[in-house]
């Protein structure tokens, strides 16, 4: 059986994905948040860090899950009911939790922003959608597609249909991504000059400002536009440190 160390797997996320140049918010806590033993001999990649993938991890026999979303976005206070049992499944099973939010959003290889954009063969990518993290966690491209196709492209590859604003044109011609809850910021989007915002989910109000705006919006749903990210960066864990790997699918629906 392959093994790696910890801290080892650790450096190499660290330096991949430079946490500490990201504004993030408080509760990413980006970097390792629970040590195991030391040692890595699977890795289970999730985008969520919950009681759910946290007991599927413990039967496939991971011992390091990689996530998008970490343990500490809600209160951690008190550790009772579900929270200690997942505080305690954890430390008896020897699975080590590493979270990465915006800079793996970010990045340009890992990120979930961009591989979106690869599945949907956009080309020629610019920087876009500069907002909390203090620098652009987006991508934009000039692609001529009418809105229909998109929605149909969209769907094959989230593998399910999009929620469609349709306040631009029918021909999108600039299209920026941003995978997530950036919904509530349509009027950065529209600053920046796209006609068409594809991100996960966004408030009830956001109809009435994309019209006004002018703007198409694709809402792909949170967890099926953020699972590329953690895939990413478990398979080239595992390509470096030669030890085995797989996806806990738990989507939300949301």
């Amino acid at each position: 059986m392959s093994t790696a160390t910890l801290s080892a797997i650790i450096r190499h996320c660290q330096i991949r994905l430079r946490p500490a140049t990201f504004n993030d918010y408080d509760g990413a806590v980006n970097g390792l948040q629970v040590e195991n033993s030391g040692v890595v001999t699977k890795i289970a990649a999730a985008v969520d860090a919950t009681l759910a993938t946290v007991k599927m991890a413990a039967a496939a026999g991971a011992d390091l899950m990689i996530v998008h979303h970490g343990l500490f976005w809600s209160p951690t206070i008190p550790w009772t009911g579900p929270r200690r049992a997942l505080l305690q499944l954890l430390i008896e099973k020897n699975i080590a939790v590493y979270s990465s939010h915006l800079p793996l959003d970010a990045h340009p290889q890992l990120g979930n922003n961009a591989l979106l954009c690869a599945a949907l063969n956009f080309k020629k990518l610019q920087p876009f959608f500069n907002d909390k993290a203090g620098r652009p966690i987006g991508w934009q491209t000039r692609a001529t597609v009418h809105r229909d196709d998109l929605t149909e492209k969209l769907g094959r590859v989230l593998g399910r249909a999009p929620i469609i604003l349709p306040g631009g044109p029918a021909q999108c011609r600039r299209i920026g991504i941003v995978t997530g809850g950036a919904g509530s910021q349509l009027k950065i989007a529209a600053a920046e000059g796209v006609d068409t915002f594809i991100t996960g989910e966004g408030p009830h109000w956001t109809c009435a400002l994309a019209e006004e705006l002018g703007l198409n919006v694709f809402y792909g749903g949170h967890y099926a536009t953020e699972t590329f990210g953690v895939k990413a960066l478990a398979a080239e864990l595992s390509q470096k440190f030669r030890v085995p790997w797989l996806f806990l699918d738990h989507p939300t629906g949301l």
